[in-house]
């Protein structure tokens, strides 16, 4: 901490030095080129010290960035650790604010400062919300979390590794009595989860303790597996390997069970007390919550009834385009019957055998190899990280979606990872996978993440940052992307573009209807199921995301409109000078912004183009 104030003091007598230089210049209002560089050279050196102070306090994360440096520890999930965290925003924005002049600065670093001033402002009116969310549910969860995060991120490539697997397994126990302190705390706050999540939260937690050596079973469990088959890559003698197997097994039996069987009890007793009122109107100042929760979310002032009409606006629209294509391939009945048609019909889903889900995977791997062959066509900037297609595990394929990514390693060490769930093979049809392998891989995701951690001259924090409309607006737009490009030349693949974008749609509608509009579990489940070709229990399921995540549904649609509005924008300004691969650089190569930050860097771009012509007509004259 000493360090850390005093790099602070270095750094504000640089920009006071700074700016009494220029109380003592004639001209007040121009900075040196010189001046300029130092006070953003200095600034991004204290963004890059904040974000190690960050990392350094985070274990998870450094696994995550493939750092060992605390490889055997789990995060501090204590209320304590939360005050800690909004004690040093206030103190970051305090600086920023006292001791930073924005005039300053050069371009690029000072959008790094707007954004870290508008991050920790949020961070800081959020804290009052910080109870307001379901930390074990049926989606994810410490329960789920610590077998996933062994399994996909704790790499063992010797002793040490192993070591550090096994440590982090004895302190199981620790984490999950924070976690446990924390549920208690909601519930003292009345933030407690309605009942249906608690049945499937018991269940996967119960499904870590299944096999060797919680029972007699002649089966290894989940973690004694995969710690298994990464001992057997190691070279190491047998008397090493049988050491770290019995550390293994008593730290499971020790830690483990025990943290997995109080959390079980916990959740059993709390269920006796939980409601079926689904929506965050039920929280107390639940309407303000979740109005502060849209406008994180959407970074936009939209309201609750302006995103449900949006909504509305949308599906009615989207079913006119699929009525189109319905006509097109000669069906003869309504659109819902076409629904049904394209719900039940064998033609449009692959054998529910072991067979039949490879050969899903097979064409995914497909899918995405065809689409990398063409991104010269839409992209300047690609990513050296490359992407591979993985099935979700068994342990979570239940409660997991339909399909997501997961970023490469910083240091290369990890590809980029698009997951497809096969647990429900009727809930994968074929006619969509092309714009889910688009969505969540290339050019979704994979394009947009990849790239932006590959990012130079721009902080770390802006690196990883999150801005969900911007993230999820880009996944659902590249769904659209290869439509221009002749890419869904199946009508019946076309549908399935639509039946995506339509699903987003209709997630404006029931999100917003669940939480503000009080509309049950059931009536969600049932505006899906009347309006969507998809599944029922990709009803459910999305239903049951949207009551325990409430607005993070609705930025797809939100963000996807937005950049066909500032692509539309740009090309009606531009005409024949517009160029989409330069486009998606704007879009792309300035990290994760909100949406409102997204228009001005894409008006700027306009503009400088423009005067760039402006300039070379100017010199052609003279």
């Amino acid at each position: 901490m000493k360090k850390i104030l005093l790099r602070l003091v270095i750094l504000s007598l640089i920009i006071l030095y700074i700016t009494s230089c220029r109380e003592e210049s004639k001209d007040k209002t121009a900075f040196s080129a010189e001046e300029i560089a130092t006070a953003s050279e200095a600034l991004n050196s204290w963004f890059q010290e904040q974000w190690d102070t960050d990392v350094a306090m985070s274990p998870m994360t450094q696994t995550y960035l493939g750092i060992k440096t605390d490889y055997d520890k789990w995060d501090d999930m204590s209320k304590e650790a939360e005050k800690e965290e909004l004690e040093r925003s206030k103190i970051r924005l305090q600086y920023l604010k006292d001791s930073i002049d924005h005039n300053v600065l050069d371009e690029t670093t000072k959008l790094s400062y707007t954004l870290s001033v508008q991050q920790l402002e949020n961070e800081i009116e959020d804290y009052k919300y910080r109870l307001y969310n379901y930390p074990v549910n049926q989606m994810f969860g410490i329960h789920s979390q610590v077998p996933s995060f062994l399994i996909n991120m704790h790499r063992v490539t010797d002793k040490s590794d192993a070591e550090a697997y096994v440590s982090r397994l004895e302190r199981v126990g620790e984490m999950f009595k924070e976690v446990i302190i924390g549920l208690d705390e909601r519930e003292a706050a009345g933030i407690v989860p309605p009942r249906f999540v608690f049945p499937r939260a018991i269940e996967s937690s119960r499904n870590i303790l299944k096999g060797k050596p919680f029972d007699n079973s002649s089966k290894q469990s989940t973690l004694l597996e995969d710690f298994t088959n990464k001992l057997d890559g190691l070279d190491l003698s047998k008397a090493e390997k049988d050491k770290l197997m019995d550390n293994a097994n008593s730290a499971l039996l020790s830690s483990v069970k025990p943290a997995y069987d109080q959390l079980i009890s916990y959740l059993e007793d709390q269920e006796k007390r939980a409601t079926t009122d689904h929506g965050a109107w039920k929280f107390p100042k639940g309407n303000a919550y979740f109005n502060n929760a849209l406008s994180r979310t959407t970074t936009t002032s939209m309201s609750a009834d302006q995103i449900h009409e949006l909504g509305l606006a949308e599906v009615e629209r989207i079913h006119s385009e699929m009525s189109a294509i319905k006509d097109k391939v000669g069906f003869r009945g309504s659109l819902q019957e076409f629904f049904g048609f394209m719900k039940d019909d064998q033609q449009f889903y692959y054998p529910d055998t072991k067979e039949g889900r490879q050969e899903y995977m097979d064409r995914a791997v497909m899918l995405i190899d065809s689409m990398k062959g063409r991104l010269d066509e839409l992209f300047i900037t690609k990513p050296k990280a490359d992407m591979i297609v993985k099935a979700v595990e068994p342990f979570r394929e239940k409660s997991a979606g339909k399909a997501f990514y997961q970023a490469p390693a910083l240091d290369g060490s990890r590809p980029g990872t698009y997951y497809a769930n096969m647990y429900d093979i009727m809930a994968m049809p074929n006619y969509q996978m092309e714009a889910l392998a688009y969505h969540e891989g290339i050019p979704g995701h994979h394009m947009q993440i990849a790239i932006a951690q590959e990012l130079k001259g721009i902080p770390m924090f802006r690196k990883m940052g999150r801005y969900t409309a911007y993230s999820e607006g880009w996944g659902l737009y590249t769904e659209f992307l290869p439509k221009e490009m002749g890419m869904y030349s199946d009508p019946y693949s076309d549908f399935g573009r639509l039946a995506m974008e339509l699903w987003r749609a209709c997630r404006l509608v029931v999100d917003t209807g669940i939480h503000n509009k009080k509309w049950t579990r059931e009536e969600g489940i049932e505006y899906y199921t009347s309006n969507t070709p998809n599944a029922e229990s990709d009803a459910i399921k999305m239903v049951e995301r949207h009551i325990v995540m409430p607005s993070q549904a609705t930025a797809y649609k939100v963000g996807m409109n937005k950049i066909l509005d500032v692509r539309k924008a740009a090309k009606t300004s531009l005409g024949e000078r517009f160029d989409i691969r330069e486009f998606h650089d704007v879009v792309l190569k300035n990290g994760p912004v909100p949406l409102n930050v997204l228009d001005d860097l894409v008006t700027e771009w306009v503009n400088n183009k423009k005067n760039d012509l402006s300039d070379n007509l100017d010199n052609k004259a003279n």
